[in-house]
């Protein structure tokens, strides 16, 4: 059996896990991440999270092939190079070279969300298939394309920034500067934009008082008010369903892939968001009247899809 380490490196938490060759994960570890650092300092954390899962794992570091990492940002995969991640004020640094000099094994690194995406399709929503995208619904949208079995990342390694096509023009301003970004209306960030628009029309709401006290309206607050039958709760899934809808459409009409596959935290909420998401997909879809159509599901690995889909990046490059 050989072994492989996969690193999900984020903003607030940084996850190691031991994968074997099949893809199911042996042991997983976690730090804090305490930005800002240095990626020197960053890399001895790292080494040091690695030695510890190993060691819950009973390997040594001898036993492992190589290790992944899925970063929050652009990298150039070929020479090993963070171009840019603004979550850590990173430019131009060859992080997996630091790692290397540490822990004596191949480095491999790549965006967090192509990770995640070549996760599920590894071992998830995709397995056994050519083509899938990926998108994850968290803070913003992270998008992972693959087509011909290959993970597409643009000549300049900045494709695949699905969160960032306009679906509203002169709509919500975006974090990348743009205005009308699916991010801004899909992601769970965008959601809470909905919710603080809408939710002061129905001041008898349950969702009114949670919104009052947080000045925000979780997913789960969300759906669970869905479920109660709550007028608010409707209105704001009925308006999210409708921006999702529109860019999911949009990417399935450029790559019409077999599988476009929905994970992040909103996807949690399974049936309740993908059934009318689908019967708005069905009646928009360009391929609508073909008998071969995209399929529109749920993730399958949850948070584990980014870790093996690190653990597994020496199979794409």
């Amino acid at each position: 059996m050989k072994y492989y380490v996969g690193v999900d490196l984020g903003g607030t938490n940084i996850v190691a896990a031991v994968v074997d060759e099949n893809g199911k994960i042996l042991n997983k570890s976690s730090c804090k991440t305490n930005l800002p650092k240095e990626p020197e300092v960053l890399s001895v954390d790292i080494a040091n999270l690695i030695d510890e899962v190993l060691k819950k794992s009973c390997i040594s570091i001898d036993d492992i092939e190589n290790v992944g990492i899925g970063v929050p940002g652009t990298v150039n995969t070929q020479d090993k190079v963070i171009i840019y991640s603004c979550n850590f004020n990173y430019s131009n640094v060859k992080f997996a070279e630091l790692l290397e000099r540490k822990i004596g094994k191949d480095v491999y690194i790549e965006n967090d969300a192509n990770a995640a995406a070549l996760g599920e399709f590894v071992c998830g929503a995709g397995c056994g298939l050519d083509t899938m995208v990926v998108i994850t619904l968290g803070t913003g949208i992270g998008g992972g394309i693959i087509l011909n079995k290959k993970l597409y990342r643009g000549f300049n390694y900045s494709g695949g920034e699905l969160g960032h096509i306009v679906i509203e023009q002169c709509g919500r301003p975006c974090n990348c500067g743009r205005n009308g970004c699916f991010e801004a209306y899909a992601s769970a960030t965008g959601l809470a934009k909905t919710s603080a628009e809408v939710i002061n029309k129905y001041p008898d709401s349950k969702l009114w008082k949670v919104y009052n006290e947080k000045h925000n309206i979780s997913g789960t607050a969300l759906f669970g008010a869905v479920v109660d039958g709550d007028s608010a709760a409707k209105e704001i899934l009925n308006i999210f369903v409708s921006h999702l809808a529109c860019g999911i459409t949009n990417i399935v009409n450029i790559f019409q892939p077999q599988v476009l596959c929905i994970g992040g935290g909103v996807s949690q909420a399974g049936d309740l968001l993908i059934n009318p998401l689908k019967e708005i997909f069905d009646k928009e879809d360009y391929a609508r009247n073909s008998k071969d159509r995209c399929k529109i599901v749920a993730a399958k690995l949850g948070n584990d899809a980014g870790l093996i889909g690190a653990a597994m990046l020496f199979k794409f490059q």
